[in-house]
């Protein structure tokens, strides 16, 4: 029995989400937990899931397309299902059918406005072809867009031959050899000369800048962080801490560790604790009260190559310090991969943001809205302080 598929809210927050991809093409039969379609929020980019096996029976928007929650985005079949008359169909479920030329696609606000280039051709040696579907990454679906790669020329090296970021940082880092390499075959014979006195056009990536275009999430954040500053009102305490037993602490904690654990583990755990002792921090200012959290959840800061991502480290105080170095590390990964879930990100009272792996000794953080609180952690330094009358040289740390 055919039904409609609809755009999942996959954020608690979001009205619209794009259709980043479609992982089934129409007519593919799929099974259960298989991936359906990539969906792309302000906070991530995500892969949904069939709820049972079934086949495509037609998508109703096209890759790109900005579309409200809760609107049909395909019409799904059982098992062999095969359709008629479409058009009847989309009638019975009360979808109406795009007259010819009319156009489906939504304005991106990620994308530049401009015409797109058509497609080149494959080479003749091209990517392997490999007669079915294309597992690979969010991450690496979007990195392959913005370098202009197609992913199905991309051989995969994840798990079941899935394509993930360094397979398409590496087809970047080839193209670019190619690029500066021995010269190509001769060029096609030249286009018509330009008329006397029309300048000719600059080629594409020459001048003196670049042009980025932003993406959902690097305008979602640069949004978020600005009305956190227009509208929540910082003011910055700032402390510097001798850590000299923090790091002989985390030295023993090492010996015996199944995991390794690091000074920013540590301090999470030193937060979760602070919050406990000190309820009244542990919570958010909410329009009609103030709502206080019974347990401790902490956003961790995670750096990536399309933007800072706060993922939730949930329950903080019943963890050991292992068992948080183990979510925190997995966190990473996921960020870093593009597979983290919006409900990842949801959620906290406050943020842990630590740059002191860099060289930072100390900087003011921004407040990640709607939570009370960040705590900035610089870089450790040796200094000599006086201590009972005596100059002793200890390791400090600062914290805002």
């Amino acid at each position: 029995m055919a039904e409609l598929f609809r755009m999942p809210a996959v954020a608690a927050d979001a009205a619209t989400a794009v259709l980043s991809a479609w992982q089934v093409a129409e007519g593919a039969s799929f099974t259960k937990d298989d991936a359906l379609v990539s969906i792309e929020t302000d906070k991530a980019e995500v892969d949904v899931s069939a709820e049972r096996d079934g086949v495509l029976l037609k998508a109703l928007y096209e890759t790109g397309v900005e579309i409200e929650v809760g609107d049909p985005i395909a019409v799904l079949g059982a098992v062999g299902e095969r359709t008629g008359d479409l058009d009847a169909l989309l009638a019975e479920l009360g979808v109406g059918v795009a007259a010819p030329g009319e156009a489906r696609q939504a304005v991106r606000r990620d994308v530049p406005e401009e015409p797109v280039a058509p497609p080149a051709a494959a080479p003749a040696s091209g990517g392997p072809d490999r007669g079915g579907r294309i597992f690979s990454s969010p991450l690496a679906r979007r990195l392959a867009r913005e370098a202009g790669l197609g992913i199905e020329t991309l051989t995969g090296t994840g798990p079941g031959g899935r394509v993930v970021r360094r397979d398409v940082e590496a087809a970047v880092a080839a193209r670019r050899t190619q690029v500066t390499g021995p010269p190509a075959a001769p060029a096609p014979p030249a286009a018509a000369p330009v008329p006397q006195g029309a300048a000719p056009a600059a080629p594409a990536g020459t001048g003196d800048h670049e042009e980025i275009p932003h993406t959902r999430m690097r305008r979602a954040i640069a949004r978020r962080l600005t009305e956190s500053k227009q509208h929540t009102p910082h003011f910055y305490l700032r402390a510097t801490c001798a850590v000299d037993e923090l790091l002989a602490l985390r030295q023993r904690i090492n010996a015996v560790s199944p995991v390794k654990v690091s000074v920013n583990d540590l301090l999470i755990k030193a937060v979760a604790t602070a919050h406990t002792q000190v309820p009244g921090m542990n919570a958010v200012w909410q329009p009609e009260a103030v709502r206080r959290f019974r347990s401790v959840d902490v956003s961790v800061a995670i750096a990536t190559d399309t933007g800072l991502v706060t993922p939730v480290l949930r329950g903080i105080e019943n963890l050991s310090v292992s068992a948080i170095a183990t979510r925190t590390r997995a966190f990473a990964e996921q960020a870093r991969s593009g597979a983290l879930r919006p409900a990842d990100l949801e959620g906290g009272s406050i943020t842990v943001s630590n740059l002191g792996m860099y060289g930072v000794e100390e900087f003011a953080a921004i407040i990640n809205p709607p939570q009370a609180a960040i705590l900035a952690i610089g870089a450790a330094r040796d200094e000599a302080v006086v201590r009972d009358g005596a100059v002793t040289a200890v390791r400090w740390r600062s914290a805002d």
